[in-house]
């Protein structure tokens, strides 16, 4: 991550420990405390790859922040016996081709013990065949395309890719079904124009969006694809026009959704514009989204849930300059069930490159209350936390409409 201003009390009491735990740099996340921890062992990594830098950084840093959050917590308790835990952030740029460059500079430091990230599953796409072979467990705290462990999610029997891959948020095959559930019964939206970035994510968003619409009757009058980095949509916009759609679904991210949405109403289309969580950020806003537009995103608000009331609180406290965002508290939870799990592996023994395979084996075991609510993995890495909310831009702000899961 870059800079980060946190506050001074903060400081003052790390600093005061220095003698006790070792060295306490405000990048590494190796945290302070009111008690002495045994760190003779030495330290140990906790990695994150996630874009810091760039369009998505506003989500990016978040998950860097909170994994950070859970690392400083974790050396004050002396979770892990006779180690300092320190955090390694690396910057993908949401690029997947940075995303690998980060999995191999992470991967070969023999104390790296796992993972958070990614944010994009493109780059997940990148990250996984790189950490597997060296047995290095990933959980992504945002990734949502079930093809990132599931590979054909509607397959009848559907096959494990990667064992070491987990995540704490829930997929789209439930996240687009959600969307079309709430756009078509809820608003009676029934014909619908569809545009994608193209990119793993927003095509399997928008696949797992239009099979639900079409089964609720909806018409799907036209799909087009966008540009992951265009800014002017005046082509897609003069096809989708003739249609008159009285709704517009879109796969892909915040940076063109706000665009799109604007230069869709400045078109004579003030229509809502839904899209998934990857455009639930207040930058939509900013960069165009108007009242009335819609998002899903993973999980309830993070407010309104009582078991994230003690993370919000830390979050405050450490004084992150940026705010958690949408994955903060996903990436606060999958940061401890990489680190919980790691006092499991070691069982009080020393770490070795060989205690890798009993890591992912505790990960997958994991069950605890995190700030998400209960963190616990299927048979395919995947959360059993299912739960989604939409929510409504109202009054220039992200209001939650419904919290529930999909069924049916």
């Amino acid at each position: 991550m870059r800079n980060q201003t946190v506050k001074a009390a903060v400081l003052v009491a790390g600093a005061l420990l220095l003698a006790a735990c070792g060295t306490n740099k405000t990048e590494s996340g190796a945290g302070g405390g009111n008690q002495a921890c045994d760190v003779s062992k030495g330290k140990l990594v906790v990695g994150v790859i996630a874009p810091l830098s760039g369009e998505l950084s506003a989500l990016g840093l978040g998950i860097k922040n909170a994994a950070d959050l859970a690392v400083r917590e974790a050396n004050k308790k002396c979770t892990v016996k006779g180690y300092q835990l320190v955090l390694d952030a690396q910057d993908d740029q949401k690029n997947p081709q940075l995303g690998a460059q980060a999995a191999t500079k992470l991967s070969q430091d023999p104390n790296i013990v796992g993972i958070v990230g990614t944010l994009n599953s493109s780059v997940a796409q990148s990250v996984q065949p790189i950490l597997q072979p060296k047995r290095i467990v990933q959980v992504s705290p945002a990734n949502t395309s079930d093809a990132l462990t599931k590979g054909d999610a509607f397959a009848t029997a559907p096959a494990r890719k990667f064992d070491n891959y987990f995540r704490t948020c829930t997929v789209d095959s439930l996240q687009g079904p959600f969307a079309a559930n709430y756009m078509v019964e809820k608003l009676g939206k029934k014909n619908i124009a569809i545009v994608t970035d193209g990119l793993t994510y927003g095509e399997g968003l928008a696949d797992a969006f239009t099979k639900q619409a079409e089964k609720l009757g909806a018409k799907i009058v036209t799909r087009q694809k966008i540009g992951e980095k265009d800014s002017e949509f005046s082509g897609a916009i003069g096809v989708i026009s003739p249609f008159k759609p009285d709704a517009v679904f879109f796969g892909g991210q915040y940076p063109q959704a706000g665009p799109l949405s604007k230069q869709l109403k400045d078109a004579g289309l003030d229509v809502p514009v839904m899209g998934g969580d990857g455009i639930y950020d207040d930058k939509f806003m900013a960069l165009g989204g108007k009242e009335g537009d819609l998002a899903t995103s993973v999980g309830a608000p993070t407010e309104s849930l009582e078991s994230a009331k003690t993370f919000v609180e830390a979050y405050k406290a450490e004084g992150y300059k940026e705010p958690f965002s949408a994955y903060g508290a996903f990436s606060y939870d999958a940061a401890n069930a990489i680190i919980n799990s790691l006092e499991t592996a070691l069982k009080g023994g020393d770490w070795s490159e060989s205690k890798r395979e009993d890591l992912i084996k505790a990960v997958g075991a994991y069950q605890a209350q995190g700030a998400t609510g209960e963190i616990a993995f299927d048979e395919f890495g995947d959360s059993r936390n299912k739960v989604l909310t939409v929510y409504r831009v109202s009054g220039g702000k992200w209001d939650p409409a419904e919290t529930g899961t999909f069924s049916g």
